[in-house]
């Protein structure tokens, strides 16, 4: 298996299996945590994932999909594309982008991490990968965030085109209302102390 890429709490392999690539997501073990407690972290992780990753093929939505599952590591198939944020951003791929994500929110998956660095771009295909922060819940204030990471993530103007593709679902329009609820909550007036 070939180091593929890494991040903070898992390493991606390659590997090539009767002509076919998959990645392994291998949850390793963390030194600073207790080790019985480190065990059941990784575990529950991984186990939520891959469930995260079966409802949202079962529900016909762009994710790699799971090949194989174990205690702390993930088998999928390789899409082979391009990162968003690595991409030529265009219109299409942004309301694409916008829809895919309002598809997870219907079904009650917050990614948690839904940026141009989690979207891959396969042909006309837009996917959603990496739910490693992923969680089922349906709560309206963890769909906003989901908007409100995407929106710090790229300009104005391509926020608008997603946000196109985004109210284009059905139930989108009270994660939209949500979404600006917090940022009227986050635009509080800085209070600086005067002396007499």
């Amino acid at each position: 298996m070939q180091l593929f890429s890494e991040g903070a709490e898992a390493k991606i392999y390659s590997h090539q299996i009767l002509g076919k690539k998959l990645l392994f997501k291998v949850r390793e073990p963390k030194s600073y945590r207790i080790q019985n407690l480190d065990q059941k972290i990784r575990k529950s992780r991984t186990k939520r994932e891959a469930k995260i990753m079966v409802k949202a093929t079962a529900a016909g939505i762009m994710v790699p999909k799971l090949v194989a599952v174990s205690k702390f590591t993930i088998c999928m198939e390789m899409i082979n594309g391009k990162l968003m944020k690595d991409a030529k951003i265009t219109a299409r791929t942004l309301s694409k982008s916008g829809s895919l994500l309002a598809k997870l929110h219907n079904i009650n998956i917050v990614h948690g991490d839904f940026t141009p660095a989690n979207i891959m771009l396969c042909g006309n295909d837009v996917f959603a990968i990496d739910f490693g922060l992923s969680e089922v819940t349906i709560s309206l204030e963890e769909k906003a965030m989901d908007l409100l990471l995407m929106k710090r993530a790229i300009s104005s103007a391509q926020f608008s085109k997603f946000l196109s593709g985004y109210a284009s679902e059905a139930k989108a329009r009270l994660t939209l209302l949500k979404l600006k609820e917090i940022e009227k909550r986050g635009r509080y007036k800085i209070r600086t102390l005067t002396t007499s």
